[in-house]
Protein backbone atom coordinates (compact mmCIF):
# COMPACT_ATOMS: atom_id res chain seq x y z
CA UNK A 1 0.00 0.00 0.00
CA UNK A 2 2.60 2.51 0.83
CA UNK A 3 4.44 1.61 -2.54
CA UNK A 4 0.97 2.65 -4.13
CA UNK A 5 1.12 5.91 -2.81
CA UNK A 6 4.65 6.79 -2.85
CA UNK A 7 4.32 5.82 -6.82
CA UNK A 8 1.02 8.10 -6.97
CA UNK A 9 2.62 11.04 -5.37
CA UNK A 10 5.81 10.68 -7.67
CA UNK A 11 3.45 10.76 -10.48
CA UNK A 12 1.98 13.96 -9.42
CA UNK A 13 4.94 15.83 -8.44
CA UNK A 14 6.09 14.69 -11.91
CA UNK A 15 2.12 15.71 -13.76
CA UNK A 16 1.10 18.49 -11.65
CA UNK A 17 4.76 21.49 -13.05
CA UNK A 18 4.03 19.58 -16.32
CA UNK A 19 0.14 20.55 -17.01
CA UNK A 20 1.03 23.92 -14.92
CA UNK A 21 3.66 24.86 -17.78
CA UNK A 22 1.28 23.69 -20.43
CA UNK A 23 -1.57 26.23 -18.93
CA UNK A 24 0.77 29.26 -18.31
CA UNK A 25 2.39 28.42 -21.79
CA UNK A 26 -0.98 29.63 -23.28
CA UNK A 27 -0.57 33.36 -21.28
CA UNK A 28 2.47 33.40 -22.49
CA UNK A 29 1.33 33.11 -26.03
CA UNK A 30 -1.60 35.57 -25.84
CA UNK A 31 0.82 38.18 -24.38
CA UNK A 32 3.64 37.47 -27.00
CA UNK A 33 0.66 37.63 -29.91
CA UNK A 34 -0.88 41.06 -27.95
CA UNK A 35 2.42 42.69 -28.45
CA UNK A 36 3.70 41.47 -31.46
CA UNK A 37 -0.45 42.48 -33.00
CA UNK A 38 -0.06 45.60 -30.91
CA UNK A 39 -3.04 45.30 -28.51
CA UNK A 40 -3.62 44.23 -25.11
CA UNK A 41 -3.40 40.99 -24.11
CA UNK A 42 -5.37 39.09 -21.52
CA UNK A 43 -5.08 41.80 -18.16
CA UNK A 44 -8.10 41.87 -16.18
CA UNK A 45 -8.31 38.70 -14.30
CA UNK A 46 -5.63 38.65 -11.70
CA UNK A 47 -4.16 41.46 -13.58
CA UNK A 48 -3.25 38.54 -16.40
CA UNK A 49 -1.25 35.77 -14.57
CA UNK A 50 -4.87 34.23 -13.58
CA UNK A 51 -6.11 34.25 -16.61
CA UNK A 52 -5.42 30.00 -17.28
CA UNK A 53 -6.78 29.40 -14.25
CA UNK A 54 -10.28 31.23 -14.90
CA UNK A 55 -10.27 29.39 -18.48
CA UNK A 56 -9.67 26.07 -16.77
CA UNK A 57 -12.72 26.51 -14.17
CA UNK A 58 -14.69 27.80 -17.31
CA UNK A 59 -14.28 24.84 -19.36
CA UNK A 60 -14.43 22.49 -16.31
CA UNK A 61 -18.58 24.13 -15.03
CA UNK A 62 -19.64 24.29 -18.47
CA UNK A 63 -21.98 21.29 -19.29
CA UNK A 64 -20.82 18.52 -21.34
CA UNK A 65 -22.72 17.62 -24.52
CA UNK A 66 -22.90 14.35 -26.87
CA UNK A 67 -23.91 15.13 -30.54
CA UNK A 68 -27.38 12.25 -30.45
CA UNK A 69 -25.56 10.00 -33.48
CA UNK A 70 -22.33 9.95 -32.34
CA UNK A 71 -20.67 7.05 -31.33
CA UNK A 72 -20.57 7.19 -27.46
CA UNK A 73 -17.93 5.24 -26.24
CA UNK A 74 -15.03 6.34 -29.12
CA UNK A 75 -16.51 10.34 -28.45
CA UNK A 76 -15.23 10.19 -24.79
CA UNK A 77 -12.07 7.63 -25.56
CA UNK A 78 -10.19 10.52 -28.38
CA UNK A 79 -9.51 13.00 -25.81
CA UNK A 80 -8.16 10.68 -23.37
CA UNK A 81 -5.87 9.23 -25.80
CA UNK A 82 -4.45 12.35 -26.74
CA UNK A 83 -3.79 13.97 -23.37
CA UNK A 84 -2.43 10.41 -22.53
CA UNK A 85 -0.04 9.57 -25.06
CA UNK A 86 1.03 13.63 -25.23
CA UNK A 87 1.83 13.36 -21.59
CA UNK A 88 3.54 10.27 -21.72
CA UNK A 89 6.84 10.92 -23.50
CA UNK A 90 7.80 12.89 -21.13
CA UNK A 91 8.93 10.05 -18.99
CA UNK A 92 12.18 10.24 -21.58
CA UNK A 93 12.97 13.63 -21.45
CA UNK A 94 16.08 13.69 -19.40
CA UNK A 95 15.63 17.40 -17.23
CA UNK A 96 19.44 16.68 -16.14
CA UNK A 97 21.97 14.45 -15.42
CA UNK A 98 20.19 12.75 -13.02
CA UNK A 99 16.18 13.12 -13.22
CA UNK A 100 14.45 11.37 -15.94
CA UNK A 101 11.61 8.53 -15.09
CA UNK A 102 12.33 6.27 -17.79
CA UNK A 103 16.31 6.13 -19.15
CA UNK A 104 15.40 3.17 -21.87
CA UNK A 105 18.15 2.83 -24.82
CA UNK A 106 15.57 3.95 -27.62
CA UNK A 107 14.15 6.68 -26.38
CA UNK A 108 14.32 8.35 -30.12
CA UNK A 109 12.19 4.83 -31.32
CA UNK A 110 10.07 5.70 -27.84
CA UNK A 111 9.32 9.79 -29.32
CA UNK A 112 8.51 8.69 -32.93
CA UNK A 113 6.13 5.70 -31.91
CA UNK A 114 4.20 7.68 -29.51
CA UNK A 115 4.42 10.60 -31.98
CA UNK A 116 2.41 8.53 -34.55
CA UNK A 117 0.36 6.86 -32.06
CA UNK A 118 -0.86 10.59 -31.06
CA UNK A 119 -3.06 10.54 -34.42
CA UNK A 120 -5.79 8.55 -33.32
CA UNK A 121 -7.01 10.38 -30.90
CA UNK A 122 -7.57 13.15 -33.57
CA UNK A 123 -9.24 10.46 -36.26
CA UNK A 124 -11.35 8.94 -33.13
CA UNK A 125 -12.59 12.62 -32.47
CA UNK A 126 -13.59 13.11 -36.54
CA UNK A 127 -14.66 9.64 -36.90
CA UNK A 128 -16.65 9.00 -34.15
CA UNK A 129 -18.66 12.98 -33.87
CA UNK A 130 -20.43 11.84 -36.93
CA UNK A 131 -19.71 15.26 -38.08
CA UNK A 132 -18.56 16.33 -41.58
CA UNK A 133 -16.67 18.80 -41.05
CA UNK A 134 -15.65 16.85 -38.06
CA UNK A 135 -14.25 14.18 -40.28
CA UNK A 136 -12.74 16.11 -42.97
CA UNK A 137 -10.78 17.95 -39.84
CA UNK A 138 -9.60 14.11 -38.79
CA UNK A 139 -8.54 13.50 -42.70
CA UNK A 140 -6.62 16.68 -43.30
CA UNK A 141 -5.19 15.86 -40.16
CA UNK A 142 -3.90 12.16 -40.94
CA UNK A 143 -2.85 13.37 -44.25
CA UNK A 144 -0.76 15.76 -42.62
CA UNK A 145 1.15 14.11 -40.13
CA UNK A 146 2.04 11.16 -42.40
CA UNK A 147 3.73 13.33 -45.05
CA UNK A 148 5.97 15.07 -42.29
CA UNK A 149 6.26 12.25 -40.00
CA UNK A 150 8.52 10.85 -42.93
CA UNK A 151 10.69 13.71 -42.53
CA UNK A 152 10.68 13.83 -38.81
CA UNK A 153 12.73 10.48 -39.06
CA UNK A 154 15.19 11.08 -41.94
CA UNK A 155 15.84 14.78 -39.61
CA UNK A 156 17.04 12.79 -36.87
CA UNK A 157 18.69 9.98 -38.50
CA UNK A 158 21.93 11.86 -39.12
CA UNK A 159 22.31 12.71 -35.06
CA UNK A 160 21.31 9.16 -34.63
CA UNK A 161 24.46 8.06 -37.12
CA UNK A 162 27.15 10.48 -36.18
CA UNK A 163 26.31 9.84 -32.38
CA UNK A 164 25.66 5.77 -32.93
CA UNK A 165 22.81 5.84 -29.99
CA UNK A 166 19.18 6.47 -30.31
CA UNK A 167 19.68 7.72 -26.15
CA UNK A 168 19.08 11.18 -25.32
CA UNK A 169 21.60 11.09 -22.37
CA UNK A 170 24.32 9.75 -25.48
CA UNK A 171 23.55 12.30 -27.40
CA UNK A 172 23.55 15.19 -25.47
CA UNK A 173 26.40 13.57 -23.24
CA UNK A 174 28.50 13.78 -27.37
CA UNK A 175 27.31 17.11 -27.91
CA UNK A 176 28.59 17.89 -24.22
CA UNK A 177 32.41 16.83 -25.11
CA UNK A 178 31.91 17.75 -29.48
CA UNK A 179 30.03 21.05 -30.55
CA UNK A 180 26.21 21.46 -30.26
CA UNK A 181 24.31 20.01 -33.48
CA UNK A 182 22.77 23.01 -34.42
CA UNK A 183 26.61 24.16 -35.66
CA UNK A 184 26.97 21.61 -37.92
CA UNK A 185 23.40 20.40 -38.46
CA UNK A 186 21.62 24.06 -38.92
CA UNK A 187 20.05 23.22 -41.84
CA UNK A 188 18.54 19.90 -40.09
CA UNK A 189 17.47 22.64 -37.53
CA UNK A 190 15.45 24.07 -39.02
CA UNK A 191 13.45 21.29 -41.16
CA UNK A 192 12.80 19.84 -37.79
CA UNK A 193 11.46 23.16 -37.21
CA UNK A 194 8.90 23.41 -39.95
CA UNK A 195 8.06 19.96 -39.36
CA UNK A 196 7.36 20.13 -35.55
CA UNK A 197 4.85 22.81 -36.99
CA UNK A 198 3.25 20.74 -39.20
CA UNK A 199 3.31 17.90 -36.70
CA UNK A 200 1.38 19.99 -33.97
CA UNK A 201 -1.25 21.69 -36.45
CA UNK A 202 0.71 24.97 -35.11
CA UNK A 203 0.24 28.21 -38.10
CA UNK A 204 1.30 28.27 -40.52
CA UNK A 205 -0.10 24.65 -40.64
CA UNK A 206 -3.25 24.62 -38.96
CA UNK A 207 -4.82 22.93 -41.72
CA UNK A 208 -6.58 20.68 -39.40
CA UNK A 209 -8.53 23.30 -37.37
CA UNK A 210 -8.89 25.66 -40.50
CA UNK A 211 -11.96 27.93 -39.31
CA UNK A 212 -12.91 30.04 -42.49
CA UNK A 213 -13.43 26.44 -43.88
CA UNK A 214 -14.04 23.54 -41.19
CA UNK A 215 -15.35 25.95 -38.35
CA UNK A 216 -13.34 24.43 -35.54
CA UNK A 217 -12.20 20.87 -37.77
CA UNK A 218 -11.92 17.17 -35.80
CA UNK A 219 -13.01 18.74 -32.39
CA UNK A 220 -15.95 21.05 -33.79
CA UNK A 221 -18.46 19.07 -31.13
CA UNK A 222 -16.22 19.00 -28.02
CA UNK A 223 -17.25 21.38 -25.40
CA UNK A 224 -16.33 21.89 -21.73
CA UNK A 225 -13.68 19.16 -20.47
CA UNK A 226 -13.47 17.39 -23.79
CA UNK A 227 -12.05 20.49 -25.47
CA UNK A 228 -10.00 20.86 -22.61
CA UNK A 229 -7.89 18.23 -22.79
CA UNK A 230 -7.75 18.51 -27.12
CA UNK A 231 -6.24 22.14 -26.02
CA UNK A 232 -3.57 20.57 -23.33
CA UNK A 233 -3.10 18.04 -25.56
CA UNK A 234 -1.92 20.23 -28.47
CA UNK A 235 0.09 22.78 -26.26
CA UNK A 236 1.80 19.99 -24.74
CA UNK A 237 3.04 18.67 -28.14
CA UNK A 238 4.31 22.15 -28.35
CA UNK A 239 6.18 22.02 -24.96
CA UNK A 240 7.74 18.08 -25.83
CA UNK A 241 8.58 20.02 -29.31
CA UNK A 242 10.32 22.00 -28.32
CA UNK A 243 12.44 20.08 -25.65
CA UNK A 244 13.46 17.25 -28.08
CA UNK A 245 14.58 20.33 -30.35
CA UNK A 246 16.65 21.42 -27.48
CA UNK A 247 18.10 17.95 -26.62
CA UNK A 248 19.25 16.52 -30.72
CA UNK A 249 20.67 20.54 -31.45
CA UNK A 250 21.05 22.73 -28.01
CA UNK A 251 22.60 20.37 -26.13
CA UNK A 252 19.82 19.16 -23.68
CA UNK A 253 20.77 20.39 -20.09
CA UNK A 254 24.27 21.00 -21.01
CA UNK A 255 25.83 24.28 -19.14
CA UNK A 256 27.36 26.10 -21.98
CA UNK A 257 30.76 26.77 -20.42
CA UNK A 258 30.82 24.73 -18.03
CA UNK A 259 34.20 24.11 -17.78
CA UNK A 260 34.55 27.52 -16.53
CA UNK A 261 32.35 27.40 -13.55
CA UNK A 262 34.37 24.94 -11.48
CA UNK A 263 31.52 23.53 -9.92
CA UNK A 264 31.61 20.92 -7.30
CA UNK A 265 28.36 20.49 -5.97
CA UNK A 266 26.39 17.92 -7.78
CA UNK A 267 22.82 19.47 -6.24
CA UNK A 268 24.09 23.19 -7.76
CA UNK A 269 24.97 21.21 -11.16
CA UNK A 270 21.52 19.29 -11.19
CA UNK A 271 19.65 22.83 -10.49
CA UNK A 272 21.50 24.70 -12.98
CA UNK A 273 21.17 21.68 -15.64
CA UNK A 274 17.09 22.01 -15.19
CA UNK A 275 17.38 25.73 -15.60
CA UNK A 276 19.70 25.31 -18.99
CA UNK A 277 16.79 22.92 -20.15
CA UNK A 278 14.39 25.16 -19.61
CA UNK A 279 15.33 28.39 -20.52
CA UNK A 280 16.39 26.60 -24.42
CA UNK A 281 12.73 24.96 -24.24
CA UNK A 282 11.02 28.29 -23.43
CA UNK A 283 13.74 30.16 -26.23
CA UNK A 284 12.60 27.45 -28.95
CA UNK A 285 8.45 28.03 -27.82
CA UNK A 286 8.67 31.57 -28.02
CA UNK A 287 9.07 30.73 -32.11
CA UNK A 288 6.57 29.29 -32.24
CA UNK A 289 4.56 31.88 -30.88
CA UNK A 290 6.16 34.48 -33.20
CA UNK A 291 5.45 31.87 -36.42
CA UNK A 292 1.62 32.20 -35.63
CA UNK A 293 1.55 35.96 -34.56
CA UNK A 294 3.54 36.80 -38.20
CA UNK A 295 2.31 34.27 -41.04
CA UNK A 296 -1.39 33.71 -42.94
CA UNK A 297 -2.31 30.22 -42.86
CA UNK A 298 -0.81 28.02 -46.09
CA UNK A 299 -3.20 26.73 -48.50
CA UNK A 300 -3.47 22.64 -47.80
CA UNK A 301 -2.15 21.76 -51.24
CA UNK A 302 1.21 24.02 -50.91
CA UNK A 303 1.25 22.05 -46.83
CA UNK A 304 1.59 19.07 -48.81
CA UNK A 305 4.16 20.03 -51.17
CA UNK A 306 6.15 21.38 -49.13
CA UNK A 307 5.68 18.04 -47.12
CA UNK A 308 6.49 16.04 -50.23
CA UNK A 309 8.10 18.01 -52.93
CA UNK A 310 10.63 19.91 -50.64
CA UNK A 311 11.53 18.89 -46.95
CA UNK A 312 11.55 15.06 -47.85
CA UNK A 313 14.10 15.50 -50.61
CA UNK A 314 16.13 18.18 -48.82
CA UNK A 315 16.21 15.71 -45.33
CA UNK A 316 16.97 12.76 -47.80
CA UNK A 317 19.95 14.69 -49.91
CA UNK A 318 21.62 15.94 -46.23
CA UNK A 319 21.19 12.26 -45.04
CA UNK A 320 22.84 10.71 -47.74
CA UNK A 321 25.15 13.30 -47.84
CA UNK A 322 26.10 12.73 -43.65
CA UNK A 323 26.42 9.22 -43.89
CA UNK A 324 28.47 9.53 -47.27
CA UNK A 325 30.80 12.06 -45.44
CA UNK A 326 30.76 9.52 -41.74
CA UNK A 327 31.88 6.68 -44.76
CA UNK A 328 34.64 8.30 -46.67
CA UNK A 329 36.50 9.77 -43.43
CA UNK A 330 35.76 6.29 -41.40
CA UNK A 331 34.04 8.13 -38.48
CA UNK A 332 31.65 5.96 -37.57
CA UNK A 333 31.80 5.67 -34.00
CA UNK A 334 32.27 2.26 -32.30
Amino acid sequence: MLSIIISFLSFLLFIIPILLSIAFFTLAERKVMSTTQRRKGPNTVGFGPLQPIADGLKLIIKEATVPLAANFFVFHAAPLITIILSLFTWVIIPFNHTYIIADIELSIFFYLAISSLSIYGIIFAGWSSNSKFAFLGALRAVAQMISYEISLGLIILPIVALTGSLNFYDIIFFQMNTVWFIIPFYPLFFYLFIVLLAETNRAPFDLPEAEAELVAGYNIEYGSVYFALFFLGEYNNILLGSAIMSILFLGGYSIPFYSYLELSNYFLISILESFCFSVKTVFLCFFFILIRALLPRYRYDHLMQVGWKTLLPLSLSFYVLIIGLLITFQAFPV
